[in-house]
């Protein structure tokens, strides 16, 4: 039977399904839309694609080394309970070895992989979300390749609500580059050095420093030193390099990273949920809504 767009516009409304999904359940079942229902439901699918609007963000992030490559990722649930759900963390695990191995660029590149299960990555998620009743997702990921004269620091806070990885030239001093990574889950700096502040943001960020010091009426002359001193404060606060080390308050991290011979070439930060809107639970409205189905 020839399968309409029609009939998988009228899938994907009764489902929430995606269309190569409706399309390959209508063609399974010969086009048959009560069966093609069934089909997405026994596939995890229909239930997986209710909870697409439900917001998830929380969740866990995750690193995985292997020799020279390594992966940091967050994948999100609609709830804290659920992101210590075993199941939930065997999913993490499986994605994180399937990431390491493939290396996709992207997270869609990465759904659209097979994993070794004969799955593609999506749908092993949905397989999740319909066992475990929550939405779920892979939100992002970043693939990190090293030499043998470099180190990884791999660090893991508060059981992956905060993980950092960061590349360590130079030195194989895996706990050195350790340290660097738990500085940066505490103190969140957003670039290595002043190098990669942009010129644009140094001029936005001196714009603003001299009109607060002319606002607080200082006179011209002197406005210019104290922006410039100010700015130095700025790069203190956004770069790790110019940060005071935590762990040796008498000693900024590039310091620290000298004593080792080394130099950090990056670092990835992930903390979860951020940026996303969180979830607020109205049950009064989550009852209503039960009661009108």
């Amino acid at each position: 039977m020839a399968i309409t767009a029609q009939m998988v516009k009228e899938l994907r409304e009764k489902t929430g399904a995606g269309m190569m999904d409706c399309k390959k359940a209508l063609t399974e079942t010969n086009g048959d839309m009560e069966k093609a229902i069934d089909f997405l439901r026994e596939k995890g699918i229909a239930k997986a694609a209710k909870k697409s609007d439900r917001i998830a963000a929380e969740g866990i992030t995750s690193i995985l080394v292997g020799g020279n490559d390594a992966v940091i990722l967050e994948v999100n649930s609609e709830t804290d309970f659920v992101a210590k759900n075993e199941g939930f963390q065997t999913l993490v695990k499986e994605l994180a070895e399937h990431l390491l191995k493939n290396k996709p660029a992207t997270v869609e590149e990465a759904e659209a992989q097979k994993m070794e299960n004969g799955a593609t990555v999506a749908e092993h998620i949905n397989a999740a979300i319909a066992k475990i009743g929550e939405k779920l997702s892979l939100r992002r990921f970043a693939v990190v390749t090293k030499t043998d004269n470099d180190a990884f620091g791999a660090y893991l806070h508060m059981g992956g609500r905060i993980s950092v990885l960061t590349v360590l030239e130079g030195t194989t001093d895996a706990d050195a580059a350790k340290d660097i990574s738990m500085h940066i889950a505490a103190l969140n700096p957003k670039y290595v050095s002043r190098d990669e502040v942009s010129a644009e943001e140094v001029e936005r960020e001196r714009q603003v420093l001299t009109q607060q010091a002319l606002n607080e009426g200082k006179p011209a002359n002197i406005v210019e030193k104290m922006v410039e001193g100010r700015l130095g404060k700025y790069f203190e606060d956004v770069c790790v390099l110019d940060q005071t080390f935590v762990k040796n308050p008498d000693q900024k991290v590039r310091q620290f990273v000298q004593s080792k011979g080394a130099t950090v070439r990056e670092f990835t930060r992930f903390e979860v949920g951020e940026g996303l809107e969180k979830r607020e639970d109205n049950f009064a409205e989550e009852v209503m809504n039960q009661v009108k189905k």
